[in-house]
């Protein structure tokens, strides 16, 4: 990875943030006119602090991008056997879709309300990891889904505390749009089709 492509990573990256964000953004003040990002009523400011909002949930992305990659090669250096990595990445996977559901269900309301939200970010994993196999190779299915299941959740947290639909909606669809371009665009800036990711 030169500082070239770093760079290219790092800007597209931007880019999808702050457009997603701003796209979402607006799709929810249509449907919801109580909805205003920070307190802010004015059009241009709303649009201002959407694209704003969501340049800095991409660089959340990335630095979980990275944090990731680390982790998973050092990982890979302590377990040599691919299988016994694979197998403790679905079991994290289960477990935070799981805890996705449980930590946050209220007592007394729908556990179905609380199940969407993993749902959603099961299917989304599911889809990017099978375009990540036709991209590359099928070693990467386990880890894309991984990175975009578990890794997501723990870069969410902050909405996910606050608990509203709006907000939780605002922060997960740039998120998820930036974790998917920087898993499937890693082989192309590397110009390799080996990489196992």
């Amino acid at each position: 990875m030169t500082l070239r492509k770093w760079f290219y990573l790092f800007w597209t990256t931007l880019l999808i943030g702050a457009v997603s964000a701003l796209i979402t953004g607006v799709i929810l003040q249509a449907n919801d006119q109580q909805f205003s990002f920070l307190g802010g009523n004015e059009i241009g400011y709303n649009i201002l602090t959407m694209l704003l909002g969501g340049a800095t949930i991409s660089v959340l992305s990335q630095m979980g991008f990275f944090a990731y990659l680390i982790v998973r090669f050092i990982m890979m250096g302590i377990i040599r056997k691919k299988w016994v990595w694979d197998t403790v990445q679905i079991i994290l996977v289960i477990v935070a879709i799981i805890d996705l559901v449980i930590l946050r269900h209220n007592p007394g309301d729908s556990w179905l309300s609380y199940s969407l939200l993993p749902f959603f970010m099961l299917l989304a994993g599911l889809a990017i990891s099978a375009w990540k196999v036709k991209l590359t190779n099928r070693n990467g299915f386990i880890p894309t889904l991984f990175f975009m299941t578990v890794v997501t959740a723990v870069e969410a947290i902050p909405a996910i505390r606050l608990n509203t639909a709006a907000s939780t909606i605002f922060m997960m669809v740039p998120l998820i749009a930036s974790n998917a371009w920087q898993i499937l665009i890693l082989s192309k800036v590397l110009k390799t089709d080996k990489e196992p990711l």
